[in-house]
């Protein structure tokens, strides 16, 4: 089933400086801050939601089709994209603008400095559900927010099932928005922090967000996640990672989990535990899609930690 992924692509240039911030930075003098970090090490990663989340679903036998804008500067990324047999019909190129990009400077106590470019993200807008064909389901994740409200709008009117992830961006709406969007979808998924922040802006508690779609899924991090769905609650277990390197990304893996079950007709503790996997395998690499992932590798993690195939 081709999923229309609906969400950013970005650069992340990650940066460590081998030394700590509060050295370099006096407390009583921010007022007129002038500093400059010699950084040692630096990579650049390729990321956004819906890079990430179909760069996953991809290597499990997935259909994605990215919806999103690039700048001058995405012509890499969507070579990328149609290598690894992403669907690119839905990616527009917006001239004079570079693709969103974030800047990232870590020092030795895991403090962290960023600056984000929204870029090409900007017109997200523009790009329309109704014109991309043969679309089964669909997700909107974090993007600009005229987009991820065109993008809600858009798979209502077509009747396409779709999964509401508002991550990052939820602070970009009011509560009334946040109702208007999650009335509007058949699934919504949070991480723990953001669940708690949903029921705080729209004023409903999860309890209540959970009868208003088809499923809530809340992930808990090495807690696992739970489901909400058809009057039932479904606890998910963790998957044990090989590694804790990053996580940077583990959502968006989960999510590609969801969206492979949901396509797949599977229940929710099948679709949960694929999502958990995912996750997993995610977090013993650095960056949003650096992990070898594929039907054997998921395999083998289910299996190891359900006792039962997933294929």
């Amino acid at each position: 089933m081709r999923t229309l992924v609906c969400g950013s692509l970005a650069y992340d240039t990650i940066m460590v400086f081998p030394d700590h911030f509060t050295r370099h930075i006096l407390p009583g003098d921010t007022q007129v801050l002038s500093v400059s970090f010699t950084v040692g090490e630096m990579r650049r990663e390729w990321g956004g939601c819906a890079g990430n989340i179909a760069y996953n679903l991809q290597h499990i036998g997935g259909e994605p089709v990215v919806m999103a804008t690039i700048g001058d500067d995405g012509r890499d990324y969507r070579e990328r994209l149609t290598a690894f047999g992403v669907g690119v019909d839905a990616l527009r190129h917006v001239p004079g603008t570079y693709t969103a990009q974030a800047f990232i400077i870590n020092d030795l106590a895991d403090n962290q400095i960023t600056a984000f470019h929204p870029g090409a993200m900007g017109f997200s807008h523009q790009n329309r559900v109704g014109d991309v064909a043969d679309i089964g389901l669909g997700i909107v994740a974090p993007d600009g927010k005229d987009g991820m409200w065109s993008h809600v709008e858009g798979f209502a009117r077509a009747g396409i099932p779709f999964v509401f992830d508002p991550g990052q961006g939820m602070p970009l709406f009011s509560g009334p928005e946040l109702m208007t969007m999650i009335e509007k979808a058949d699934y919504v998924a949070v991480n723990d922090y953001e669940g708690r922040l949903l029921a705080e802006r729209t004023g409903v508690p999860l309890a209540g967000i959970a009868e208003m779609v088809d499923a809530l899924i809340v992930t808990l991090g090495g807690d696992g996640s739970v489901i909400h769905a058809d009057g039932a609650t479904f606890a998910i277990p963790a998957a044990r990672p090989a590694a804790v390197l990053d996580p940077t990304g583990c959502g968006d893996a989960y999510r590609a989990g969801l969206l492979y079950g949901i396509a797949n007709g599977w229940d929710w503790e099948r679709t949960g535990g694929l999502a958990s996997v995912m996750g997993a395998i995610k977090i013993a690499s650095r960056g949003g899609q650096n992990h070898a992932v594929n039907r054997e590798v998921v395999g083998a993690l289910y299996r190891a930690t359900f006792g039962t195939d997933v294929w």
